[in-house]
């Protein structure tokens, strides 16, 4: 578990997704969860750097501070037990969009990887306060991953991979957009029946 976090960390913060030891990634554990520590470069952090939390925050395991966002994570395990893992990044433009407070709306169906027909963006709070918890929660309620307004974003995952994946897709769909956006053009939202079409098409290939 501590070797595919910190594997996962590494590789999002390669792709520029984690900036200035930005963002953090969890795991639900027994006891809690398992997160990234506060202000620790990924490429130099080691499995014994991770720290595992009980709920409350309370530090179960670990010689570092928690993620300053470990609310956020608690919060996210809490509201949802199916989450077993939550990534949290700072990916350029997905954040370029939360910083407009603008959702990516249904103008391609992979926006259904996270769980309904849009990504949505959270109201604003402040970095790693209960209120941004709360907010990312609301945000993803019906969903797996939104955007934090001026922030980031937050998804989840029924495994580590999962999460990993959607945070990707998240960036990727965002990319398109501003693309889109950037030349001028307004793109053509899918409509409620063609995204049921494309939700049954998921289905069929276990992409639910």
């Amino acid at each position: 578990m501590r070797g595919a976090l910190l594997a996962a960390a590494r590789r999002l913060d390669a792709l520029g997704f984690m900036p200035s030891k930005s963002g953090n990634l969890s795991v639900r554990t027994p006891r809690g969860f398992l997160v990234t520590p506060a202000a620790l470069p990924y490429a130099t952090q080691e499995e014994a750097d991770l720290v595992e939390c009980a709920p409350d925050g309370t530090v179960l395991d670990g010689a570092h501070r928690p993620s300053s966002e470990w609310r956020l994570h608690a919060a996210v395990y809490a509201a949802r037990p199916e989450a077993q893992a939550v990534v949290h990044t700072h990916s350029p433009r997905a954040t370029a969009l939360s910083c407009a407070r603008v959702a990516i709306p249904p103008f391609h169906y992979m926006v259904l990887l996270g769980g309904g027909p849009d990504i949505r963006c959270a109201r604003h709070a402040t970095f790693g306060t209960a209120a941004l918890a709360d907010a990312g929660v609301a945000a993803l309620e019906g969903r797996r991953a939104c955007l934090l307004a001026n922030h980031g974003v937050l998804a989840l995952g029924a495994s580590l991979s999962a999460a990993e994946t959607l945070a990707r897709e998240v960036e990727n769909l965002a990319t398109q957009y501003l693309v889109l956006r950037a030349a001028g053009l307004d793109p053509i939202l899918l409509t409620p029946a063609e995204l049921d079409e494309a939700q049954a098409q998921f289905a069929g290939y276990g992409r639910n």
